[in-house]
């Protein structure tokens, strides 16, 4: 359930790649994800990711996280670093909000409206969001929770309890097993254990 962190420059590499698959973004070209701003905005977010884990270098770790606070805004993204594991693909640009003591596993979709958060009153117990998650628009995930891997979580729950088991989808308020229905088929994949 713990994502797997950013702890040297292969592991960068191995997470700007496994995110632009995830995109559907074809080959590793630059010109290609700069005309995309949320592969810009992935892009600067794991690049904080490891100048916080790896570089001791302050003026370049000030450097990247007024790069990153400047297109966070633009694009109405709260996302703090060390968060998401390989795989991110945001959808949309518009109001994301993702609390730091927040883990997401691999291969998560996120869409636009979502907060992911803690319960009222305590800082960082946040959710635990297992691999290959879709979370869909305007989804609220909050307190000390855990979402088992290839869970859905549809259009606007309010998931406030643990669904450790996987492999299900939950909607509503508050949310609740729908349909047995896994993640398949809703998300790329951009990364394996073999990447």
């Amino acid at each position: 359930m713990d994502s797997i962190r950013i702890e040297s420059r292969k592991d960068l590499r191995m997470f700007i790649q496994s995110d632009k698959r995830s995109l559907g973004i074809d080959g590793f070209g630059r010109l290609k994800s700069l005309l995309n701003p949320i592969c810009t905005f992935q892009i600067r977010l794991r690049k904080l990711e490891y100048s916080l884990n790896c570089q001791r270098s302050r003026g370049v770790i000030l450097l990247r996280k007024f790069l990153f606070r400047r297109i966070s805004v633009r694009l109405g993204f709260s996302i703090s670093p060390n968060t998401f594991g390989p795989g991110l693909s945001i959808a949309h640009y518009g109001s994301i909000i993702v609390n730091g003591g927040a883990r997401i596993g691999a291969n998560c979709r996120i869409h636009v409206g979502v907060n992911i958060g803690t319960e009222a009153g305590k800082s960082l117990t946040a959710p635990r969001i297992g691999d290959n998650c879709y979370i869909g628009p305007g989804a609220k995930v909050f307190g000390d929770i855990i979402i088992g891997p290839n869970t859905v979580i549809g259009s606007n729950a309010v998931v406030n309890q643990s669904f450790v088991e996987g492999g299900i989808t939950i909607a509503g308020v508050p949310a609740r097993v729908v349909s047995e229905k896994s993640s398949n088929g809703l998300l790329i994949r951009g990364f394996s254990q073999k990447t």
